[in-house]
């Protein structure tokens, strides 16, 4: 999984058509788009530049908002590991080279039925990385998505999470 989008409860199949009609609209006519065990989560397995995908995803709210009617959040995934702490901060290690030495970061994490601690796994993320965080006005914005068993990682600049009411409210201002 490169992309998780959420949407309403029981809106999974029309949001699975939404997201088929944009990512072919992309060029990608072999995504693999699945509802998950969690209601409101669909995971995206795309060959495109999931960066990219999120600056469609402006692009098409910009121009066309009606087009996009049931995803509500699309969340990028860089990498994907088993939910265990070791694993979760050898993906984020492996990905921390985008940080530079004097740039800061914050942590998000997001855990649906896990056994694992938020704090636990900030901890261990925080004890691994030697820059300084930041909670309000932090470089770069550690993403972490728990799906049970799996769990999808991120190093992304901050606000690059696309909440679509919000990009569409920001339009109408």
């Amino acid at each position: 999984m490169n992309l998780i989008i959420t949407c309403q409860r029981n809106l999974e199949e029309s949001t699975i058509l939404e997201i088929q009609n944009i990512l072919e609209r992309f060029g990608d006519i072999d995504a693999i788009i699945e509802k998950t065990v969690f209601s409101g989560i669909i995971q995206i397995q795309t060959n495109l530049d999931i960066m990219k995908i999120l600056d469609g995803f402006k692009d098409i709210i910009e121009d066309e908002p009606w087009l996009i009617k049931y995803c509500s959040r699309v969340i990028p995934i860089q990498e994907e590991c088993e939910s265990g702490l070791d694993e979760i901060r050898d993906k984020v290690i492996s990905l921390s080279h985008v940080i530079k030495k004097n740039e800061t970061y914050r942590i998000t994490v997001e855990k649906r039925q896990s056994s694992l601690h938020t704090k636990d796994i900030i901890s261990e993320i925080a004890n691994s990385l030697s820059n300084k965080v930041s909670l309000e006005n932090s470089d770069w914005e550690i993403i972490i998505q728990v799906l049970r068993n799996r769990t999808g990682v991120s190093i992304i600049p901050p606000n690059s999470i696309l909440s679509v009411n919000k990009q569409k409210r920001f339009k109408l201002d």
